[in-house]
């Protein structure tokens, strides 16, 4: 109810000073036009026309001086731009007003955003929401980069791969795929300079970011998994500029438009490691503990984690939640950032610990392939060899480059023996 009080008084504050504005405005321009009164008959001046950088007065009077002419017109110049000003004042405090909703207690903005009372409906037909708002961008944040992503993204969403020098091979397989699919909205985010250069020199849309030394070293000279960490730091920017990020990793091979096949209803929206049914889109698994007797039989439900070298992200404070999290943990924990993900994404609240209240979807498995489901199932099937996925990730097998080159043999040339001489695993 207080939270419903403070946003009804802002409202009032904000339109009181807007009519406040428009009469200041208005008294001035008729106390100039009509001198000598609205009403009055005998009124000298008529067929005004008045404009920002002109004030055109046709009179009745040829006696009229030049002098009066001036006067009048630099005194509407002068209130139409302090006008210009209160205007731009009042859309910033407007600006200003919700942002400082936006930062209350998340609780309450749920609740705000939910205020209205539901009644049930039948049986069967209830739903609960699970499609949070996006925050409001900030475009403040980096100034730069937002005028960029307004050439780049489209609706406000894009691909973006962070990647140096050390994966550039692999880097050019990814982005020529793209390339290939006419997917015109993605970006790399170059972390060295051989990089921003190798992606210019290719017409490739790239983002190099302002000097840190926190990020700069590991992002020049750190492998692959540590190059992975830094996305969830540097994937914050994006989203305060309002944009949703599908996030890749640059052992991917695109043969379709992802955004053709995203749902959009969650906060994140991640494809699997899992490599069927059950362990992608989770199962119940029985524990058994003979010593237990008539009790011997758990059930825990169990599903492979997400992969955070790709998903879909939007703009909202649960994902923000998330990469916080993610990031904190990653500056203070020696850790694997896919496994930090899964535990802040999936673990639930409990004493001593608030879980993130966070919407997630699991993506179609055939659809966003991994590895092990391609050269594990996918190709020894002569049904399932016929289905073209959006997207291959390479992350199960350390062969990447050459397996990413196969990859695209078989669904891009058509050449059907290119990846039968890869193990299933890795040797």
């Amino acid at each position: 109810m207080a939270g419903r009080k403070d946003k009804a008084q802002s409202a009032r504050v904000s339109r009181i000073v807007i009519a406040i504005a428009i009469g200041v405005l208005v008294g001035c321009l008729f106390a100039f036009l009509y001198p000598h009164g609205l009403f009055a008959s005998d009124l000298p001046v008529q067929n005004r026309r008045l404009g920002k950088s002109e004030f055109l007065v046709q009179s009745s009077s040829p006696c009229e001086s030049s002098e009066r002419f001036k006067m009048l017109k630099g005194h509407v110049v002068s209130i139409l731009e302090k006008n210009s000003q209160l205007e731009k004042r009042i859309k910033d405090l407007t600006g200003e007003l919700r942002i400082v909703e936006q930062t209350k207690d998340h609780a309450q903005k749920q609740y705000l955003a939910l205020s209205e009372n539901h009644k049930a409906g039948p049986f069967g037909t209830v739903k609960g929401l699970r499609t949070n708002p996006t925050v409001i961008p900030d475009e403040s944040v980096n100034p730069r980069l937002a005028k960029l992503l307004e050439k780049v993204a489209i609706q406000r969403e894009l691909i973006v791969t962070l990647a140096n020098s050390n994966v550039q091979p692999m880097l050019e397989v990814w982005f020529k795929s793209i390339q290939k699919v006419s997917i015109p909205n993605y970006l790399v985010v170059a972390l060295d300079d051989q990089t921003e250069e190798f992606c210019k020199s290719h017409n490739v849309p790239v983002y190099t970011r302002d000097p840190d030394k926190s990020v700069d070293l590991i992002g020049k000279e750190g492998g692959n998994h540590q190059v992975s960490a830094l996305k969830f730091r540097i994937l914050r920017e994006f989203l305060q500029l309002g944009y949703s990020v599908l996030l890749s990793d640059v052992d991917i091979v695109y043969l379709q438009n992802p955004f053709d096949h995203l749902y959009r209803d969650s906060d994140v929206e991640s494809m699997s490691d899992g490599h069927s049914n059950m362990t992608a889109y989770g199962y119940n698994d029985v524990f058994d503990e003979p010593a237990m007797g008539w009790a011997r039989y758990a059930h825990t439900m169990r599903i492979w984690v997400y992969n955070s070298g790709f998903f879909y992200i939007r703009p909202t404070l649960p994902s923000f939640e998330l990469l916080d999290r993610v990031a904190t943990r990653l500056s203070q924990e020696k850790a694997w950032d896919q496994a930090v993900f899964n535990e802040e994404l999936f673990y639930p609240s409990r004493p001593g610990r608030d879980g993130l209240h966070a919407s997630k979807r699991t993506m179609d498995m055939y659809l966003f392939m991994n590895s092990k489901v391609l050269f594990k199932t996918v190709r020894k099937d002569p049904k399932l060899r016929q289905l073209k996925p959006v997207i291959v990730h390479i992350n199960y097998h350390p062969d990447k480059y050459p397996r990413m080159k196969a990859v695209v043999e078989f669904y891009v040339n058509g050449q059907q023996n290119a990846l039968d001489s890869f193990p299933d695993g890795s040797e």
